[in-house]
């Protein structure tokens, strides 16, 4: 599976779509890094993320550092069931302190 970036630049949102794992991670590593480094706030809408591995959370987890690095702001936003699964899994809700907000037709 392959992730897809959708982007709203002019909002500041990154739609990501598909398997967020150790194949998608190394190529979005940098493109997530450059669109923090351009905009002073940006969301990454995890909606279409139907798939997340460790490296899935790593690569999140080292994009919100990345940007409070440089001062800036990533929100997680409309967290799909597999997101919200495997962050709760991994305690790391707290890590990231966005509101979680589930995707339509995500309840459990």
């Amino acid at each position: 599976m392959e992730l897809r970036l959708r982007e709203d630049l002019a909002a500041g949102r990154v739609e990501l779509l598909g398997a967020l794992d150790i194949y998608a991670a190394e190529s979005l590593h940098a493109r997530l890094r450059e669109l923090i480094a351009a905009h002073p706030r940006l969301e990454l809408d995890l909606a279409g993320v139907d798939e997340i591995d460790t490296a899935g959370v790593q690569l999140l987890m080292s994009t919100k550092r990345a940007a409070a690095e440089q001062g800036r702001s990533l929100a997680l936003v409309a967290h799909s069931p597999a997101v919200l699964e495997t962050l709760e899994l991994c305690q790391l809700l707290g890590f990231f302190g966005d509101p979680v907000v589930e995707t339509a037709g995500a309840a459990r």
